[in-house]
């Protein structure tokens, strides 16, 4: 974790005038290399992008070249070098350009080729060090850039000893005689691998076409079906939750049934809120309060917020979403919201729980497990945005989890309560996740899917560290301006690099650069398939 004292994100220093650097890899590189659209800036108009630059990218055995998009609008010289730890492995890498001259004036791009020997079975560390140099020599800047890339020895040629003619003859002569059985073992060894290789990319369409089904089969749900109501036959437990919470939060500014601006939310009187959710009401009487999770005296302004917020999901069918189902609203007795009942609980809550029992035993929960999680999170909000739904508090603190690790996003408007050291207020009387959220919501209180895209990044995070919470250090009345240097939150222990990838695009700056909900529930679900493979 970065100190909240730490310096601002360095920038290329030079005349008056500054030489707007940029060096990135564009979206069809990085869709190319981690299957997901958007652009990996590592220097944008001279603000470099330390947390990009931390990357150390995993390069698919089967590509040979790196293309590195750059211009500057002045006058950048640099000088380009190279190290690898393996030469058995791979030989030095070449590039296009020389190994050292001025940055183009012009949008250009360069390539780096990374061809493996073929000696070896090995994993080769690569180093590509870029020095720009400002104003003769006065500024100097070292970008360094970390890959990795899983080398394969060749299968070997058959090797023949020509001693004559005739024994020439035999072993490359299909004509006149049969082949050798070295000849035989390699074309059946051959056969095999490939008719290895194309069951296993037929079991991988079929998972996916499988996937995309159920995603489909999700949203032809009409929003009008009936919920699981206390008449039905079921064997689902039900947990009850009071209107408890002294509740300063913003509401989410898209209901599917129930729409209430920001401005507007302090104006709805509880008789109001009431009337909004009287469709799903029930009697006091069908209902059987067992433990009760918190209590307080909570006013009729907060009594009212819990009502509209809480309502945020209502009307809405997904296997990864927890609406509401039920309200008790009668005269004289507490509202009660009421939704299924998960018996592990608050998501964050279970992640702590795993991390003190993961020091006595390490396989409490496995990594394949927690993207599991993710993957879940992010296809319940991929519905969310295909409703234009949006979150605005997407934490695992929103989420609940069973004992069979399904997970459910939702919002009980308990939160603030539970976990007050996650909401700060920055003088305006809100209460807010100021650590989850992105800039332009920080700075502008714009809210998009982009901006739940930012968070989800975050819930990430959380997953990965079991549950810490991010940017501690960090004073909250600082966040927007280290979030704007180009700070972010540290690649947690034992993750991979590819999945701090994932982390890593949700917090772009801008919101047209992040990827879509979908594009992460593929991009997860493929690693996620990666790392059974191993297991």
């Amino acid at each position: 974790m970065l100190p909240a004292a730490a310096p601002r994100s360095p920038a290329l220093a030079a005349a008056p005038a500054g030489p707007s650097v940029s060096l990135y890899l564009s979206e069809d590189e990085v869709r190319r290399l981690l299957g997901l659209d958007a652009e990996l800036y590592y220097v944008r108009n001279d603000l470099i992008s330390h947390y990009a630059l931390s990357f150390n990218l995993l390069v698919p055995s089967e590509t040979n070249f790196l293309h590195f998009t750059w211009h500057a609008k002045s006058k950048v010289e640099y000088k380009l070098g190279f190290q690898v730890d393996n030469f058995v492995a791979m030989g030095m890498p070449q590039v296009n350009i020389s190994a050292q001259g001025e940055v183009p004036r012009t949008l250009s791009v360069f390539r780096v080729e990374l061809s493996c020997t073929g000696k070896v079975d090995s994993e080769v560390m690569i180093l590509m060090q870029l020095n720009l140099t400002v104003n003769s020599s006065k500024n100097f800047t070292v970008l360094n850039f970390k890959r990795r890339k899983m080398c394969y020895k060749k299968l070997e040629e058959v090797k023949t000893s020509a001693l004559d003619k005739n024994t020439s003859r035999t072993i490359y002569d299909p004509v006149h005689a049969a082949p050798t059985t070295s000849t035989r073992v390699f074309y059946i060894s051959v056969g095999v691998c490939c008719a290895v290789i194309f069951l296993v990319a037929i079991i991988l369409a079929v998972l996916h076409l499988h996937s995309m089904k159920r995603i489909e089969l999700d949203d032809s749900i009409s929003a009008s079906s009936s919920s699981q109501g206390l008449s039905q036959p079921s064997t689902q437990t039900t947990q009850y939750l009071r209107a408890d919470t002294p509740n300063n939060a913003t509401p989410v500014t898209s209901y599917p049934t129930l729409r209430i601006e920001k401005n507007d939310l302090r104006s709805v009187t509880l008789l109001e809120a009431k009337a909004k959710v009287k469709d799903i009401a029930i009697s006091r009487e069908r209902v059987t309060l067992k433990d009760v999770l918190q209590e307080d005296q909570a006013s009729e302004v907060q009594v009212t917020m819990m009502l509209t917020e809480s309502c945020k999901l209502r009307g809405l069918h997904h296997r990864n979403l927890l609406p509401i189902t039920h309200v008790c609203i009668e005269e004289g007795e507490k509202p009660m919201v009421i939704s299924p009942y998960m018996n592990w609980g608050n998501l964050k809550l279970f992640l702590r729980q795993c991390k003190l029992v993961e020091a006595n035993n390490p396989q409490a929960i496995s990594q394949q497990d927690l993207v599991h999680m993710a993957i879940q999170i992010a296809c319940g909000m991929s519905y969310l945005a295909r409703r234009e739904v949006i979150h605005k508090d997407l934490a695992a603190r929103n989420c609940v989890i069973d004992d069979t690790l399904q997970v459910k996003i939702t919002d009980n408007a308990l939160s603030r309560d539970l976990f007050p050291m996650d909401y700060h207020c920055l003088g305006d009387n809100e209460n807010r996740p100021v650590r989850w959220m992105a800039l332009e919501s920080l700075v502008n209180n714009e809210f998009s899917s982009a901006s739940d895209v930012w968070a989800f990044g975050v819930t990430l995070w959380e997953l990965m560290t079991l549950g810490q919470t991010p940017y501690v250090d960090i004073d909250p009345f600082e966040m927007a301006a280290y979030l704007k240097d180009g700070y972010r939150i540290a690649q947690p222990i034992n993750c991979p690099d590819e999945l701090f990838a994932v982390m890593a695009c949700c917090w772009a700056l801008d919101p047209e650069e992040r990827p879509k909900f979908q594009q992460l529930v593929q991009c997860l679900t493929e690693f996620h398939a990666a790392l059974g493979a191993y297991v």
